[in-house]
């Protein structure tokens, strides 16, 4: 949380030295970055924040729904998909630390972990 503005302030520069316009675009953060400060420093930058709540406690369902009014859960879940997928990408340890010099045998083992990854999301019989 504490590297959240410098991060912020890198992308957006980085972005726009390629030409990527980031203004309107979601940023996506687990309930571990829900403050005002990170979501008033997000707005600066001209992004929406997805930041799942924080229920810091929270026990009446009037409390809970307030935190919830402006999240976007269809936003949130495609932060899930990018999660898993490198959760599963971390199965394979060879991904997981890789000591190849060359980035061809890097690229060559995490194409062949996505395939056998999509092979057992296919074929799975459960």
């Amino acid at each position: 949380m504490v590297i959240l503005p410098e991060s912020l302030s890198k992308l957006v520069s980085f972005a726009t030295s390629i030409g990527l316009n980031l203004e309107g675009s979601f940023i996506t953060l687990d309930s571990g970055f829900d403050s005002q400060t990170n979501k008033e420093l997000i707005g600066k930058q001209k992004m929406k924040p997805v930041i799942s709540p924080n229920r810091r406690n929270a026990k009446k369902p009037i409390v809970i729904a307030r935190m919830y009014r402006w999240f976007n859960k269809e936003i949130y879940k495609e932060r899930y998909k990018v999660e898993r997928t490198f959760g599963w990408q971390d199965t394979y340890h060879r991904l997981a630390i890789s000591y190849d010099r060359l980035e061809e045998i890097r690229l060559g083992f995490r194409n062949l972990a996505y395939a056998m990854i999509n092979f057992r999301v296919t074929f799975n019989d459960s």
